[in-house]
């Protein structure tokens, strides 16, 4: 733990930037978050705070009225603070979302039967929602992001309210959650319409005490752009070949198509850049990161940003440039509510110092007694090349075990 500290400390003086994690502590339970944990672990890739996040309820709520739509939120409502987010970027809340995906599920009760219930079905499917389960007074959906999940509620909600039906509805990562967080805001709030959900580690609700009015706004739609660029393609190309560029940058296209639901804009075959639109935000993350681990196991390196049009996404590919310790390495830069945060891969000799320095503490110990000692008695006896000789040898020493 200590070490830990230390090293974030340490290379975040040279980054120039925070660094909240080196890996990751994230416990993978299945065969696709186990490959994630082990590649960011190898690749000792950190997460970095370029630009604080401020993690505020107020600006929670301003942020999700953008990512909603102002009309999707009516005028006759409260927005309350079930329990406080951190003012801090949860690394392991990050990557769940990268591998699992934005998809959450939706719950929703009505407190009496009532054959409203199958409205409110259609509507779930009509938002390209699917019924998990379904009874005459609760549903479970799976939507295809927490946003069109509250989106969702809100709009079921205020469909009840104009039949005097009063709905609960809350939002979670499982079927499982969801249903919880809406027996929590039942405590709070008792049986009138509300809908629950999280947002950046806290616990919030949007509660309703009368009529709403039928709802004007569409959903609001936002893309999510990633810019791919080959860091010093140049080099790359006059070292292994052209060939070797095309087959990477084409892996990657397919991957970002086939896997990622992406849309390619911008690439020719022999090029270094593109830029691709993703459904959603965690996936422009996912592919963005899975792209930089694949070029660099084939000696590429890529700068990434993700913004919501072309050219933001390009604003943060170039503020890679500046997040290195001496030379380039793979750096992914995206934006968490109102701050700026990376992924930076380090290169194999910092990968290797961190190796040594996190998992061989009893050889740093010794090896800094020797050198200490042996420095210590050169200078007293009038032998400071002593100290020389130590540190040579202390490298023979680390190398030989």
């Amino acid at each position: 733990m200590v070490m830990d500290y230390l090293m974030r400390g340490l290379f975040g003086l040279f980054i120039k930037a925070k660094v909240l994690s080196i890996g990751t502590k994230y416990y993978p339970t299945n065969d696709r978050e186990r490959e994630y944990v082990e590649m960011i672990n190898y690749t000792k890739t950190m997460l970095l705070e370029l630009d604080r996040a401020h993690i505020t309820t107020q600006n929670i709520f301003h942020n999700l009225v953008k990512e909603i739509g102002t009309a999707n939120i009516p005028e006759g409502r409260k927005f309350i603070e079930l329990k406080p987010a951190e003012n801090k970027v949860d690394e392991y809340a990050l990557l769940s979302n990268i591998i699992m995906g934005s998809d959450r599920y939706l719950y929703l009760e009505v407190f009496e039967k009532d054959p409203i219930i199958k409205e409110f079905v259609n509507i779930i499917e009509k938002e390209r929602g699917t019924i998990v389960e379904e009874s005459s007074t609760e549903i479970v959906a799976r939507m295809l992001s927490k946003n069109d999940a509250i989106r969702v509620g809100i709009e079921i909600i205020s469909l009840g309210l104009e039949n005097d039906i009063h709905v609960r509805a809350a939002s979670g990562m499982t079927g499982a959650a969801s249903i919880e967080r809406a027996i929590n805001l039942n405590k709070q709030i008792g049986e009138s319409s509300g809908v629950g959900f999280t947002k950046l580690g806290g616990e919030y609700a949007i509660v309703f005490s009368g009529k709403t009015g039928k709802l004007k706004g569409a959903p609001a739609v936002y893309d999510n752009y990633l810019f791919i660029d080959m860091i010093d393609s140049t080099k790359f190309i006059s070292e292994n070949g052209r060939d070797k560029l095309v087959e990477i940058m084409t892996d990657i296209k397919n991957f970002i198509e086939n896997e990622c639901n992406g849309k390619i804009e911008g690439y020719r075959e022999g090029g270094d850049d593109f830029v691709a639109n993703f459904p959603t935000k965690h996936a422009a993350l996912q592919a963005g990161i899975d792209s930089a681990w694949h070029a660099l196991n084939h000696g590429a390196m890529l700068r990434a940003g993700i913004g919501k049009s072309r050219r933001e996404s390009g604003e943060r590919a170039q503020i890679a440039d500046e997040v290195k310790i001496w030379n380039n390495s793979p750096v992914m830069v995206f934006d968490i509510a109102d701050g700026t945060y990376a992924y930076y891969i380090p290169s194999e000799f910092s990968r290797s110092i961190l190796d040594f320095l996190m998992h061989g503490k009893s050889k740093a110990v010794i090896i800094f007694i020797f050198v200490f000692v042996a420095t210590f008695i050169g200078w007293s006896i009038g032998y400071w090349e002593f100290g020389i000789v130590s540190i040579f040898l202390s490298l023979l020493y680390a190398i030989a075990t």
